[in-house]
């Protein structure tokens, strides 16, 4: 398998990016709630409605005259879960309390990654999460008092790891893990590694989990159902002292954040102190644009993948192809934030499971141990650091974590920060990060009508400090810092990124050669030379990094 530097894979041309205004919305529908309003009326639809105030019993009065049925209420974002024939939406969006209607959006798949053929075309090792991160051994903390709450598909009983609780969301109200996912990312933040003598630990072995099931069987849930696993979680933060959540799940975004359901529950959680690390999603090969929500918020820390060889080298590492770009839809946030380790990732099986048995002769390790890929893998170890650096300094906010954790990531030669954010975790450079931020909102990406310049929102301001620059933040780099890359704004136009092949006018990128000095990307044959681009289809041909 030929590996390209990771200057070269990060420095990529952007090439897919669709930015329209897709999530347009119209009479307090979303765009998929109006869609659904035109199904055949008396067709039951699955929608959330939010509103101006706080839930009274007159609305769901007027639900049950709408010959409508009230699943849940979702005190959180001033919502009821409903079901709805389709021909009452539109009256039901002219009810002057309703904020929103929204579908209650399916979670359409675990943000886990996978190919049969993995064994067969991929030649790289297998990793554990001590490969990309040796001094894990050798530090002072495990993340012991901490406690982490995993939103997933359950957890089966398994020797590494006992959680505190398991609860289940879901309609059959089973708390183990049928399918497979939730036990090995709950071992990626916590597995005791007792198994394999300590080789297939997890980041942060002392932390407490919570298993919350709001996945089913198959793997999949609804919306509502992980609004209210969040909900359960406020609810409970003081009794269990709840300091993260992980999200290793997600839909593709159909509103603005601002409207967005499920990711107004996370930010609850936010700004109620707790940490919300979710999954960026793995669309990665539809390019940018592929952010699934609520990993779209731009409060929570959103992570991206990094395909680690297990060579403890970092030079060759590269950004898996799976995983999702920014920014987001709609909102035009920066994202991913940075992004970790996540392919090939071992850590502990749920025996029996849907996915133990789909992947049985591929990817089992030492029989309690199983490998999988995906931005799910590379939150889990995210949120294990922020388990660790929360046992060093409990009073750290989530606004100084996730800043921590984005100035300390090592950065790279070159940077497309939509694939990449501020570069790859770094656990020793993030526990030994200091400085506070008191905001820690992700830019936006925005045209500025005076200067016809495409820039990005000062973190200096936003964040509180000239410290929070996004010099600081994404390695210093000429091409990002200045806004000079999106010049005459001809980035934007039409709504696509390369549209009439505006990208390259005034020689913004090439001219200085700012990008292309030190033969970064061109020299040694990084890019063309030997086929890794584009000659033999290595990113789409022969499956070797598709679905890896």
């Amino acid at each position: 398998m030929k590996k390209t530097a990771i200057s070269a894979i990060f420095g990529g041309v952007v090439t897919t990016m669709l930015l329209s205004s897709s999530v347009a919305l119209a009479g307090g529908l979303s765009k998929k709630a109006k869609k659904a309003a035109k199904k055949v009326p008396t067709e039951m639809v699955n929608l959330i409605v939010t509103y101006k105030h706080d839930l009274k019993i007159k609305h769901q009065d007027k639900i049950d005259k709408k010959h409508g049925k009230i699943r849940r209420k979702l005190k959180t974002i001033k919502g009821q879960a409903i079901t709805l024939p389709a021909g009452e939406i539109n009256n039901l969006s002219m009810d002057p309390d309703v904020a929103m209607i929204s579908i209650d959006q399916p979670i359409v798949k675990l943000h886990e990654s996978s190919s049969d053929n993995d064994k067969e075309k991929i030649k790289s090792l297998p990793s554990s999460v001590g490969f990309s991160y040796p001094e894990l051994f050798d530090l002072p903390y495990t993340g012991s008092g901490v406690s982490v709450a995993v939103l997933d598909s359950g957890f089966e009983k398994h020797s590494d790891l006992k959680p505190l609780l398991e609860e289940s969301f879901v309609s059959d109200s089973k708390t183990k893990d049928v399918y497979g996912h939730g036990n090995h990312v709950a071992g990626i933040i916590a597995g005791s590694g007792k198994k394999s003598k300590g080789f297939y630990r997890g980041v942060a072995p002392g932390a407490d989990i919570l298993s919350l099931r709001v996945l089913d069987d198959n793997g999949a849930g609804l919306t509502s159902d992980v609004i209210e696993a969040l909900e359960w979680v406020l609810e409970n933060k003081a009794i269990y002292d709840i300091r993260v959540v992980n999200l290793s799940l997600g839909h593709p975004v159909y509103e603005s954040a601002s409207d967005d359901p499920l990711v107004q529950a996370a930010e609850a959680l936010w700004d109620a102190g707790i940490v919300v690390v979710c999954s960026a999603g793995n669309s990665g090969e539809l390019g940018n644009g592929t952010i699934t929500s609520p990993g779209n918020s731009s409060k929570v820390i959103t992570v991206g993948s990094v395909t680690s060889w297990g060579d403890k080298d970092p030079s060759n590492d590269m950004i898996s192809s799976y995983s999702s770009m920014g920014p987001t839809k709609g909102d035009h946030f920066v994202k991913p934030d940075l992004v970790a380790p996540g392919n090939r990732i071992i850590a502990i099986k749920a025996n029996k499971s849907y996915l133990d048995k789909k992947y049985k002769k591929s990817r089992e390790i030492e029989k309690e141990y199983f490998q999988l890929s995906g931005t799910s893998m590379s939150t889990a170890v995210v949120s294990g650091t922020v388990a660790l650096m929360l046992e060093k300094d409990p009073t750290l906010t989530p606004d100084t974590i996730k800043a921590r954790l984005m100035r300390s990531a090592t950065k790279p030669k070159v940077a497309d920060v939509f694939s990449t954010g501020a570069g790859v975790l770094n656990i020793k450079a993030a526990l030994d990060e200091t400085g506070f931020a008191e905001n820690a909102t992700s830019p936006r990406v925005y045209r500025d009508e005076v200067s016809g310049m495409i820039g990005f929102d000062k973190t200096s301001v936003l964040w509180g400090g000239e410290e929070w620059s996004l010099s600081y933040l994404w390695s210093d780099s000429y091409l990002w810092s200045d806004s000079y890359l999106w010049s005459d704004s001809y980035l934007w136009s039409d709504g696509y990124l390369q549209s009439d092949s505006y990208l390259w006018s005034d020689s913004y990128l090439w001219s200085d050669s700012y990008l292309w000095a030190d033969s970064y990307l061109w020299s040694d044959s990084y890019l063309w030379s030997d086929s890794y681009l584009w000659a033999d289809a290595v990113v789409q041909g022969n499956n070797a990094l598709v679905e890896d």
